[in-house]
Protein backbone atom coordinates (compact mmCIF):
# COMPACT_ATOMS: atom_id res chain seq x y z
CA UNK A 1 0.00 0.00 0.00
CA UNK A 2 2.95 2.60 0.81
CA UNK A 3 4.49 1.80 -2.42
CA UNK A 4 0.95 2.18 -4.17
CA UNK A 5 0.79 5.75 -2.65
CA UNK A 6 4.50 6.55 -3.38
CA UNK A 7 3.94 5.92 -6.87
CA UNK A 8 0.69 7.47 -7.34
CA UNK A 9 2.25 10.76 -5.73
CA UNK A 10 4.88 10.04 -7.91
CA UNK A 11 2.55 10.34 -10.97
CA UNK A 12 0.86 13.35 -9.92
CA UNK A 13 4.06 15.55 -9.31
CA UNK A 14 5.22 14.84 -13.07
CA UNK A 15 2.27 15.68 -14.49
CA UNK A 16 2.92 19.42 -15.00
CA UNK A 17 6.67 18.58 -16.42
CA UNK A 18 7.48 17.26 -19.36
CA UNK A 19 9.14 13.84 -19.22
CA UNK A 20 13.05 14.31 -19.86
CA UNK A 21 13.23 11.68 -23.26
CA UNK A 22 10.69 13.23 -24.78
CA UNK A 23 10.30 15.36 -28.16
CA UNK A 24 7.97 17.78 -27.94
CA UNK A 25 6.15 17.61 -31.51
CA UNK A 26 5.66 20.65 -33.72
CA UNK A 27 2.80 22.52 -34.26
CA UNK A 28 0.97 21.89 -37.63
CA UNK A 29 0.89 25.03 -39.69
CA UNK A 30 -1.19 25.71 -43.02
CA UNK A 31 0.66 25.50 -45.89
CA UNK A 32 1.17 29.29 -47.19
CA UNK A 33 -0.55 30.21 -50.48
CA UNK A 34 2.54 31.44 -52.68
CA UNK A 35 2.00 35.06 -53.55
CA UNK A 36 2.07 36.49 -57.07
CA UNK A 37 5.53 37.52 -56.53
CA UNK A 38 6.93 33.99 -55.47
CA UNK A 39 5.20 32.48 -59.08
CA UNK A 40 8.45 32.57 -61.09
CA UNK A 41 9.43 29.82 -63.74
CA UNK A 42 11.81 27.08 -62.24
CA UNK A 43 15.16 28.23 -63.23
CA UNK A 44 17.45 25.79 -65.33
CA UNK A 45 19.01 23.05 -63.60
CA UNK A 46 23.01 23.68 -63.19
CA UNK A 47 25.40 20.83 -62.66
CA UNK A 48 26.09 17.57 -63.45
CA UNK A 49 21.40 17.45 -63.67
CA UNK A 50 21.28 20.24 -66.18
CA UNK A 51 22.40 17.73 -69.61
CA UNK A 52 21.92 21.44 -71.68
CA UNK A 53 24.86 22.83 -70.13
CA UNK A 54 26.97 20.28 -70.93
CA UNK A 55 25.88 20.46 -74.79
CA UNK A 56 26.41 24.33 -74.62
CA UNK A 57 30.12 23.60 -73.08
CA UNK A 58 30.50 20.89 -75.74
CA UNK A 59 29.70 23.63 -78.49
CA UNK A 60 30.96 26.89 -76.84
CA UNK A 61 32.33 28.10 -79.76
CA UNK A 62 29.56 27.97 -82.15
CA UNK A 63 26.74 29.04 -79.47
CA UNK A 64 29.24 32.67 -78.62
CA UNK A 65 29.43 33.21 -82.55
CA UNK A 66 25.61 32.25 -83.87
CA UNK A 67 23.89 35.50 -84.40
CA UNK A 68 20.11 33.72 -83.79
CA UNK A 69 18.90 30.20 -82.62
CA UNK A 70 18.86 28.91 -86.75
CA UNK A 71 22.64 28.90 -86.73
CA UNK A 72 23.06 27.12 -83.54
CA UNK A 73 20.28 24.40 -84.97
CA UNK A 74 22.23 23.70 -88.53
CA UNK A 75 25.44 23.71 -86.42
CA UNK A 76 24.03 20.97 -84.22
CA UNK A 77 22.59 18.98 -87.05
CA UNK A 78 25.93 19.06 -88.53
CA UNK A 79 27.46 17.37 -85.37
CA UNK A 80 24.69 14.67 -85.70
CA UNK A 81 22.40 16.08 -83.30
CA UNK A 82 18.82 15.18 -84.55
CA UNK A 83 15.19 15.17 -83.10
CA UNK A 84 15.27 11.88 -81.54
CA UNK A 85 18.69 13.35 -79.67
CA UNK A 86 17.36 17.04 -78.52
CA UNK A 87 14.44 14.46 -76.93
CA UNK A 88 16.82 13.02 -74.25
CA UNK A 89 17.51 16.68 -73.24
CA UNK A 90 13.95 17.11 -72.77
CA UNK A 91 13.37 19.41 -75.44
CA UNK A 92 10.62 18.47 -78.36
CA UNK A 93 13.22 19.08 -81.62
CA UNK A 94 16.62 20.43 -82.38
CA UNK A 95 15.06 24.09 -83.14
CA UNK A 96 14.02 23.95 -79.47
CA UNK A 97 17.06 22.63 -78.16
CA UNK A 98 18.72 25.56 -79.78
CA UNK A 99 16.26 28.23 -79.13
CA UNK A 100 17.64 27.55 -75.06
CA UNK A 101 20.79 27.23 -76.04
CA UNK A 102 20.78 30.62 -77.68
CA UNK A 103 19.11 32.46 -74.69
CA UNK A 104 21.61 30.64 -72.32
CA UNK A 105 24.82 32.26 -73.81
CA UNK A 106 25.69 35.68 -72.48
CA UNK A 107 26.19 38.32 -74.91
CA UNK A 108 28.12 41.55 -74.10
CA UNK A 109 26.61 43.59 -76.91
CA UNK A 110 23.49 45.57 -77.60
CA UNK A 111 21.56 42.43 -79.05
CA UNK A 112 19.47 40.96 -76.79
CA UNK A 113 19.25 36.88 -76.65
CA UNK A 114 15.32 37.33 -77.78
CA UNK A 115 16.08 39.22 -80.90
CA UNK A 116 14.25 37.70 -84.11
CA UNK A 117 16.19 35.33 -86.36
CA UNK A 118 18.00 37.37 -88.98
CA UNK A 119 17.03 34.34 -91.25
CA UNK A 120 13.78 35.79 -91.52
CA UNK A 121 14.45 38.72 -93.67
CA UNK A 122 15.09 37.45 -97.43
CA UNK A 123 18.14 37.62 -99.17
CA UNK A 124 18.18 40.23 -101.61
CA UNK A 125 19.82 40.16 -105.11
CA UNK A 126 22.50 42.54 -105.67
CA UNK A 127 23.42 44.61 -109.04
CA UNK A 128 27.10 43.76 -108.70
CA UNK A 129 26.93 39.88 -108.99
CA UNK A 130 23.64 40.04 -111.26
CA UNK A 131 25.90 41.63 -113.56
CA UNK A 132 29.01 39.97 -113.31
CA UNK A 133 26.73 36.68 -114.01
CA UNK A 134 26.40 38.01 -117.30
CA UNK A 135 30.28 38.63 -118.15
CA UNK A 136 30.97 35.25 -118.93
CA UNK A 137 27.74 34.47 -121.81
CA UNK A 138 28.63 38.57 -123.33
CA UNK A 139 32.96 37.80 -123.58
CA UNK A 140 32.15 34.22 -124.94
CA UNK A 141 29.67 35.51 -127.46
CA UNK A 142 32.35 38.65 -128.64
CA UNK A 143 34.54 35.49 -128.88
CA UNK A 144 32.66 33.49 -130.82
CA UNK A 145 32.24 36.10 -133.36
CA UNK A 146 35.63 37.57 -133.12
CA UNK A 147 36.29 33.61 -134.64
CA UNK A 148 33.67 34.26 -137.37
CA UNK A 149 35.17 37.78 -138.80
CA UNK A 150 38.35 36.88 -138.95
CA UNK A 151 40.98 34.03 -139.70
CA UNK A 152 44.84 33.25 -139.83
CA UNK A 153 46.91 34.58 -136.97
CA UNK A 154 44.03 37.22 -135.97
CA UNK A 155 41.37 33.91 -135.24
CA UNK A 156 44.63 32.30 -133.30
CA UNK A 157 44.94 35.76 -131.35
CA UNK A 158 40.76 36.39 -130.84
CA UNK A 159 40.58 32.16 -129.98
CA UNK A 160 43.63 32.94 -127.03
CA UNK A 161 42.29 36.55 -125.78
CA UNK A 162 38.68 34.89 -125.23
CA UNK A 163 39.53 31.95 -123.43
CA UNK A 164 41.62 33.72 -120.92
CA UNK A 165 38.79 36.89 -120.94
CA UNK A 166 36.02 34.68 -120.40
CA UNK A 167 38.31 32.03 -117.65
CA UNK A 168 38.37 35.58 -115.61
CA UNK A 169 35.12 35.93 -116.07
CA UNK A 170 34.15 32.70 -114.50
CA UNK A 171 36.51 32.66 -111.75
CA UNK A 172 34.99 36.24 -110.63
CA UNK A 173 31.38 34.87 -110.96
CA UNK A 174 32.82 32.28 -108.88
CA UNK A 175 34.48 33.88 -106.07
CA UNK A 176 31.50 36.55 -105.26
CA UNK A 177 27.60 36.21 -105.56
CA UNK A 178 25.42 33.10 -104.86
CA UNK A 179 28.23 30.83 -106.72
CA UNK A 180 31.10 31.71 -104.40
CA UNK A 181 31.82 29.23 -101.78
CA UNK A 182 31.64 30.69 -98.15
CA UNK A 183 32.73 27.85 -96.33
CA UNK A 184 36.68 26.87 -96.10
CA UNK A 185 36.75 24.97 -92.37
CA UNK A 186 39.62 22.34 -92.59
CA UNK A 187 41.76 20.56 -95.12
CA UNK A 188 38.63 18.82 -96.23
CA UNK A 189 37.14 21.79 -97.21
CA UNK A 190 38.88 22.05 -100.72
CA UNK A 191 37.54 21.20 -103.84
CA UNK A 192 39.87 18.70 -105.04
CA UNK A 193 39.67 18.17 -108.20
CA UNK A 194 36.94 20.56 -109.36
CA UNK A 195 38.53 23.04 -111.47
CA UNK A 196 40.69 20.81 -113.37
CA UNK A 197 37.85 18.49 -114.10
CA UNK A 198 35.15 21.68 -115.03
CA UNK A 199 38.17 23.03 -117.83
CA UNK A 200 38.18 19.58 -119.29
CA UNK A 201 34.44 18.71 -119.16
CA UNK A 202 34.03 22.27 -121.14
CA UNK A 203 37.34 21.67 -123.65
CA UNK A 204 35.15 18.27 -124.52
CA UNK A 205 31.67 20.32 -124.94
CA UNK A 206 33.81 22.49 -127.85
CA UNK A 207 36.31 19.52 -129.45
CA UNK A 208 35.63 16.41 -127.66
CA UNK A 209 32.53 15.35 -129.98
CA UNK A 210 34.87 16.14 -133.18
CA UNK A 211 37.55 14.39 -132.21
CA UNK A 212 36.27 11.10 -131.54
CA UNK A 213 34.55 11.20 -135.45
CA UNK A 214 38.03 12.02 -136.93
CA UNK A 215 39.51 9.54 -134.76
CA UNK A 216 37.81 6.54 -135.86
CA UNK A 217 37.85 7.38 -139.26
CA UNK A 218 41.53 8.09 -139.44
CA UNK A 219 42.15 11.80 -138.05
CA UNK A 220 42.63 14.15 -137.71
CA UNK A 221 44.37 16.00 -140.49
CA UNK A 222 44.99 19.26 -138.76
CA UNK A 223 44.55 20.99 -135.61
CA UNK A 224 41.05 22.76 -134.78
CA UNK A 225 40.80 26.59 -136.09
CA UNK A 226 37.90 26.99 -133.91
CA UNK A 227 35.50 26.79 -136.74
CA UNK A 228 32.34 24.52 -137.57
CA UNK A 229 33.75 23.97 -140.75
CA UNK A 230 37.35 23.30 -140.17
CA UNK A 231 39.49 19.93 -140.49
CA UNK A 232 38.44 19.59 -136.44
CA UNK A 233 35.29 20.96 -136.14
CA UNK A 234 34.35 23.07 -133.07
CA UNK A 235 30.53 23.71 -131.53
CA UNK A 236 30.43 26.69 -130.92
CA UNK A 237 26.88 26.55 -129.94
CA UNK A 238 27.32 24.53 -126.65
CA UNK A 239 29.92 26.33 -125.09
CA UNK A 240 28.28 29.96 -125.74
CA UNK A 241 25.27 28.22 -124.16
CA UNK A 242 26.96 26.82 -121.40
CA UNK A 243 28.74 30.75 -120.45
CA UNK A 244 25.74 32.21 -121.26
CA UNK A 245 23.83 29.72 -118.69
CA UNK A 246 26.09 31.51 -115.77
CA UNK A 247 23.36 34.14 -115.19
CA UNK A 248 20.56 32.38 -114.87
CA UNK A 249 22.86 29.65 -112.51
CA UNK A 250 23.22 32.36 -110.19
CA UNK A 251 19.48 33.14 -109.87
CA UNK A 252 18.77 29.48 -109.17
CA UNK A 253 21.46 29.51 -106.66
CA UNK A 254 20.32 32.39 -105.21
CA UNK A 255 16.58 31.59 -104.76
CA UNK A 256 17.78 27.99 -103.54
CA UNK A 257 19.99 29.73 -100.75
CA UNK A 258 17.07 32.30 -99.73
CA UNK A 259 14.38 30.31 -100.22
CA UNK A 260 16.00 27.25 -97.65
CA UNK A 261 16.62 30.20 -95.25
CA UNK A 262 13.13 31.19 -95.10
CA UNK A 263 11.81 27.37 -94.74
CA UNK A 264 14.54 27.15 -92.19
CA UNK A 265 13.08 30.36 -90.20
CA UNK A 266 9.94 28.71 -90.30
CA UNK A 267 10.40 25.07 -89.63
CA UNK A 268 9.89 23.53 -86.46
CA UNK A 269 12.07 20.50 -86.90
CA UNK A 270 14.63 18.66 -89.39
CA UNK A 271 12.41 16.34 -91.22
CA UNK A 272 9.90 19.28 -91.68
CA UNK A 273 12.62 21.19 -93.24
CA UNK A 274 13.69 18.36 -95.49
CA UNK A 275 11.08 17.59 -96.82
CA UNK A 276 10.15 21.73 -97.30
CA UNK A 277 13.24 21.95 -99.22
CA UNK A 278 13.31 18.99 -101.49
CA UNK A 279 10.67 20.45 -103.89
CA UNK A 280 13.05 24.06 -103.95
CA UNK A 281 15.68 22.16 -105.00
CA UNK A 282 13.90 20.32 -107.35
CA UNK A 283 12.48 23.03 -108.81
CA UNK A 284 15.37 25.37 -108.83
CA UNK A 285 17.44 22.31 -111.05
CA UNK A 286 14.56 22.48 -113.71
CA UNK A 287 14.11 26.09 -113.56
CA UNK A 288 18.19 25.84 -114.85
CA UNK A 289 17.17 23.04 -117.25
CA UNK A 290 14.31 25.29 -118.78
CA UNK A 291 16.93 28.17 -119.16
CA UNK A 292 19.62 26.03 -120.51
CA UNK A 293 17.39 24.27 -122.87
CA UNK A 294 16.26 27.81 -124.25
CA UNK A 295 19.77 29.16 -124.36
CA UNK A 296 20.97 26.27 -126.41
CA UNK A 297 17.85 26.84 -128.82
CA UNK A 298 19.20 30.42 -129.32
CA UNK A 299 22.74 29.77 -129.84
CA UNK A 300 22.18 26.85 -132.53
CA UNK A 301 19.90 29.14 -134.28
CA UNK A 302 21.79 31.70 -134.01
CA UNK A 303 25.19 30.37 -135.19
CA UNK A 304 23.44 28.12 -137.66
CA UNK A 305 24.96 24.66 -135.63
CA UNK A 306 23.33 21.25 -134.34
CA UNK A 307 22.76 21.72 -130.93
CA UNK A 308 23.57 18.89 -129.09
CA UNK A 309 20.65 19.08 -126.84
CA UNK A 310 21.63 15.58 -124.72
CA UNK A 311 25.39 16.09 -124.06
CA UNK A 312 24.44 19.88 -123.28
CA UNK A 313 21.84 19.72 -120.79
CA UNK A 314 23.42 17.06 -119.13
CA UNK A 315 26.68 18.72 -118.85
CA UNK A 316 24.65 21.63 -117.57
CA UNK A 317 23.28 19.91 -114.87
CA UNK A 318 26.63 18.32 -113.56
CA UNK A 319 28.35 21.78 -113.36
CA UNK A 320 25.01 23.49 -111.30
CA UNK A 321 25.02 20.22 -109.19
CA UNK A 322 28.58 20.54 -108.67
CA UNK A 323 28.85 24.31 -107.69
CA UNK A 324 25.59 24.41 -105.54
CA UNK A 325 27.46 21.40 -103.46
CA UNK A 326 30.24 23.22 -103.63
CA UNK A 327 28.60 26.22 -101.81
CA UNK A 328 26.49 24.61 -99.68
CA UNK A 329 30.00 23.05 -98.26
CA UNK A 330 29.94 20.07 -99.83
CA UNK A 331 32.99 19.70 -101.50
CA UNK A 332 34.39 16.22 -101.91
CA UNK A 333 31.28 14.80 -103.94
CA UNK A 334 31.68 17.04 -106.45
CA UNK A 335 35.50 17.06 -107.01
CA UNK A 336 35.20 13.30 -107.43
CA UNK A 337 32.20 13.26 -109.27
CA UNK A 338 33.31 15.60 -111.96
CA UNK A 339 37.41 13.86 -111.97
CA UNK A 340 35.60 10.78 -112.79
CA UNK A 341 33.57 12.32 -115.57
CA UNK A 342 36.88 13.69 -117.08
CA UNK A 343 38.62 10.40 -116.91
CA UNK A 344 36.02 8.29 -118.33
CA UNK A 345 36.25 11.17 -121.25
CA UNK A 346 40.08 10.57 -121.46
CA UNK A 347 39.56 7.13 -120.92
CA UNK A 348 37.40 6.94 -124.38
CA UNK A 349 39.55 9.19 -126.58
CA UNK A 350 42.83 7.09 -125.74
CA UNK A 351 41.32 3.72 -126.46
CA UNK A 352 40.17 5.30 -129.94
CA UNK A 353 43.85 6.27 -130.46
CA UNK A 354 45.49 3.40 -128.79
CA UNK A 355 43.23 0.99 -131.10
CA UNK A 356 45.53 2.28 -134.11
CA UNK A 357 48.02 -0.09 -132.26
CA UNK A 358 48.85 -3.27 -133.67
CA UNK A 359 46.35 -5.70 -131.91
CA UNK A 360 44.67 -3.16 -129.94
CA UNK A 361 41.87 -3.00 -132.17
CA UNK A 362 39.44 -4.14 -129.93
CA UNK A 363 39.90 -1.00 -127.76
CA UNK A 364 37.79 1.08 -130.06
CA UNK A 365 34.95 -1.36 -130.55
CA UNK A 366 32.37 -0.25 -127.28
CA UNK A 367 33.10 3.50 -128.40
CA UNK A 368 32.54 2.53 -132.40
CA UNK A 369 29.49 0.84 -131.66
CA UNK A 370 27.75 3.54 -129.62
CA UNK A 371 29.00 5.89 -131.92
CA UNK A 372 27.22 4.21 -134.91
CA UNK A 373 24.26 3.78 -132.77
CA UNK A 374 23.54 6.96 -131.07
CA UNK A 375 26.03 9.58 -132.47
CA UNK A 376 29.46 11.11 -130.86
CA UNK A 377 27.56 13.04 -128.15
CA UNK A 378 26.12 10.20 -126.83
CA UNK A 379 29.72 9.54 -124.68
CA UNK A 380 29.43 12.90 -123.38
CA UNK A 381 25.68 12.47 -122.85
CA UNK A 382 26.01 9.37 -120.97
CA UNK A 383 29.24 10.09 -118.53
CA UNK A 384 27.80 13.00 -117.25
CA UNK A 385 23.84 12.10 -117.15
CA UNK A 386 25.49 9.21 -115.01
CA UNK A 387 27.56 12.03 -113.08
CA UNK A 388 25.07 14.36 -112.57
CA UNK A 389 22.40 11.87 -111.50
CA UNK A 390 24.87 10.95 -109.01
CA UNK A 391 25.21 14.06 -107.79
CA UNK A 392 21.04 14.96 -107.94
CA UNK A 393 20.93 11.99 -105.43
CA UNK A 394 23.36 12.89 -103.08
CA UNK A 395 22.15 17.16 -103.70
CA UNK A 396 18.87 15.72 -102.23
CA UNK A 397 20.29 14.17 -99.15
CA UNK A 398 22.71 16.81 -97.84
CA UNK A 399 21.00 20.33 -99.36
CA UNK A 400 17.84 19.59 -97.68
CA UNK A 401 19.68 19.58 -94.51
CA UNK A 402 19.88 22.40 -91.96
CA UNK A 403 23.36 22.66 -92.04
CA UNK A 404 24.10 23.29 -95.36
CA UNK A 405 22.10 26.75 -94.96
CA UNK A 406 23.74 28.26 -92.21
CA UNK A 407 24.63 32.16 -92.30
CA UNK A 408 27.04 32.69 -94.60
CA UNK A 409 29.71 36.05 -93.07
CA UNK A 410 30.60 36.85 -97.10
CA UNK A 411 28.86 39.53 -99.04
CA UNK A 412 26.15 38.85 -101.71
Amino acid sequence: MAGAGARAETEQGGRGRPAPTATAAPARTAPATPSSADRRPPTPRRGAVDPVKALMHRHRELCERAVDPLEIAAGLEAHGVTDRTAARFRHRDVFSLAEEMYARVPRSGDQPASAPPSAAAPERARPAWLLLSLLPGTLGAATVAGLRLTDGRARLFVTVAGVLAVAAALRAVLRRGPLSRPYRTGPGARPAGTRGGTWWLLAYAGLGDALVTAALTGGPDGLPDGTAGGAWPFAAAPVLALALSCAPAAWCAHLLSAGARRKLAASRGLEEFATAVRPLLLGVFALFLAALTGLLALCAVALDEPAGAAQTLTLGALLLLARLLTTHGATRAPGLVLRATAVGEAVVLAAVFTARLPGCGFLATPVDLLVDALGPGSVPALLCGASALTLLIHATRTLTRASAHARADHPR
